[in-house]
């Protein structure tokens, strides 16, 4: 609109302007080994020249399995003294959903920030599963409204996923991830020794979201999990990194190349599966991790994609039986829960969805092995009737 247009003096005017982000993927084993010259590498990025001062929190859990871990991080530092400062000790950060849920674990990591004096030139680096991932990075990306962020994910589930993301968030009001950011990291080190040590039950878990990311984007990666299905369920480590690989790189195509990076649209596409497992984890108070949620979510809505005419029948007993290969059990009783009025409650999760995205429902459901479609709208008598097909395939393998 012109000035001279505009009535009473108003004017519009509309400015446009671009960011660019890059976002490091590096794959490497033994990152705090001196020799390995990754995390050097990412600080200096931008400022070759400078001394980088990090802050480091870390799982309490992974702090637990590897004790020498403060240590190993710190002899990495002084062995690059030149170029990284230690700010402070490393810094214990609670791990699991439990984190996510505890009002005043935000304000702590704000404290420790401001402790070791991290400014927008320095470093808050978060070694840990996706929970701590989650929580460490929105409190960066809120200190001096956004310091950089390094990820050092140490589970399956967030090498091959969340951890590779842009968004952060801490749960409010017992509803997942209601706030948060989209703040992506300066980068991300997936370090194939943290895996190692994985009980295998994590090791498992973590398998739900490279089913998930092959089933809407990349068929021969199902097919991939498919020949390694056995050596997965054990978590031989060869397959298990191929995974972890392959998962990421599609999670980042999605992110880079998928037109949405922030999820201003009403589209979830990486969140095929989801609707259902993050009610389901929350119904169990976390007794199902998020993997094991994920699984059951993607084993309904591959029967629910047939029984609504988009899946070609027979695909979703592929799928069962491939999760199932996996080690993932796909019933359980909570699908079937009644909340007081007589509803079914996961049916709840579709409408904290709904409201997630903003009001209008979008749910990704199959097309084919390999192909995502979106959905508005979701029929609870076929979600009822998708749950009771889970309990029956469930008493059939109880029976075989």
């Amino acid at each position: 609109m012109k000035a001279a247009d505009a009535a009473d003096g108003e004017e519009w005017q509309q400015h446009g302007f671009s960011v660019e982000y890059v976002l490091p993927l590096i794959f490497t084993r033994d990152a705090f080994d001196p020799a390995n010259p990754n995390l050097r590498r990412l600080l200096a990025l931008r400022e070759p020249q400078r001394r980088h001062r990090m802050a480091v929190f870390a799982d309490a859990g992974l702090l637990r399995a590897q004790p020498a871990l403060p240590a190993r991080i710190a002899a990495y530092a002084a062995a690059h003294a030149d170029g990284i400062e230690l700010a402070g000790e490393v810094v214990s950060v609670p791990g699991g959903e439990a984190c996510k849920n505890d009002p005043h674990l935000l304000e702590s990591l704000l404290a420790a920030l401001a402790a070791r004096r991290i400014d927008r030139h320095s470093y808050a680096v978060a070694i840990g599963g996706g929970a701590v991932l989650d929580a460490v990075g929105y409190a960066a990306a809120i200190f001096h409204r956004g310091v950089r962020h390094i990820r050092f994910p140490s589970t399956v589930l967030a090498q091959g996923d969340s951890g590779v993301g842009v968004k952060n968030a801490l749960n409010w009001q017992g509803q997942k991830n209601l706030v948060g950011t989209f703040s992506p990291p300066w980068g991300v080190i997936n370090d194939a020794a943290f895996i190692d040590l994985l009980p295998l039950r994590e090791k498992r878990a973590g398998l739900a979201e490279a089913v998930k990311v092959a089933l809407i984007r990349d068929r021969d990666f199902f097919y991939d999990i498919e020949e390694d299905a056995a050596a997965l369920a054990a978590g031989d480590a060869a397959p298990l990194t191929a995974l972890i690989r392959r998962s990421a790189e599609l999670h980042m195509r999605q992110i880079s190349r998928g037109g949405d990076p922030f999820e201003r649209g009403s589209a979830r596409p990486l969140d095929f599966g989801h609707w259902a497992a993050h009610k389901l984890e929350r119904l169990s108070g976390h007794a199902l991790s998020h993997g094991e949620a994920v699984a059951i979510g993607i084993a309904l809505d591959a029967r629910y994609s047939v029984l609504a005419g988009l899946l070609a029948p027979g695909a979703e007993l592929r799928i069962h039986r491939l999760l199932a290969r996996l080690g993932f059990r796909l019933w359980h009783p909570l699908l079937l829960a009644r909340t007081a009025q007589g509803g079914l409650a996961v049916l709840a999760g579709l409408d904290e969805f709904r409201e997630h995205l903003g009001g209008e429902l979008s749910v990704t459901l199959l097309a084919a092995i390999g192909v995502g479609v979106e959905a508005h709208a979701m029929d609870p008598r076929l979600v009822l009737s998708a749950a009771a097909w889970l309990q029956e395939q469930e008493g059939g393998l109880a029976c075989a």
